[in-house]
């Protein structure tokens, strides 16, 4: 039985089950292996409790005119953490909403300090569209496996992930590569295809060849 919301383990595993477009062998999952993807996915969520009671102790540690550099590197790591949380398994509204909360606070304490710096200003400004694209793009399950640290999407099995995943899952993701990623991704593809005999994909390799052609 599915686990109600899985991990990034479980939840690759699972893609690659009864896929024809996967090796013969990765897709067969038996129950041995679904367990450990489950228990992986236990133990990170578990290990992400910690680092958040981490995370939340730098910030309550931090004084009123802490320097900018702390508060930088503060923020990348609450990013970082946030893009691990997207791929994780359960309800994590409440740690992203927190998560939320405290880079905002920390946005504030730097354009405070960056005040009289126009350019500071300007780039923390675009970085924040940028952040806000971001926190959409992990919402998808394959876009935030695909980011997470230790994907467990193997380079060799990206082309029949992108060619698995329904539309909008594909349509988000295609913004993680540029035409030079993206070009070479559709070669294969449609070799993958056209050896393979496997009809099932070719909307998506579509999809992926009207993305490059709009991006070149």
């Amino acid at each position: 039985m599915t686990t109600h919301r899985p991990g990034a383990h479980e939840r690759h595993l699972l893609r690659r089950q009864d896929s024809p477009l996967f090796p013969a062998a990765s897709r067969q999952v038996d129950p041995v292996a679904l367990t450990r993807a489950r228990q992986r996915d236990t133990a990170e969520r578990d290990a992400f409790g910690e680092r958040f009671r981490g995370l939340l102790e730098e910030a309550a540690g931090l004084r009123p005119n802490e320097d900018s550099e702390r508060l930088l590197r503060l923020k990348a790591r609450l990013d970082q953490a946030y893009t691990l949380l997207a791929s994780l398994g359960g309800d994590n509204a409440s740690y992203k909403q927190a998560l939320r909360r405290l880079t905002d606070i920390l946005i504030v304490a730097i354009r405070r300090a960056a005040a009289s710096d126009a350019v500071a200003v300007a780039e923390l400004a675009q970085e924040q569209a940028a952040r806000e694209q971001h926190y959409r793009l992990v919402e998808c399950p394959v876009v935030a496996d695909l980011m997470r640290p230790e994907s467990p999407i193997m380079p060799d099995e990206l082309v029949a992930t992108l060619l698995s995943v329904s539309c909008d899952e594909l349509e988000a993701a295609l913004w993680l590569f540029g035409p030079e990623k993206l070009a070479p991704l559709c070669r294969d593809a449609a070799l993958l295809l056209d050896t393979s005999g496997v009809e099932r994909g070719r909307r998506n390799l579509a999809v992926m060849q009207s993305h490059l052609s709009s991006s070149t």
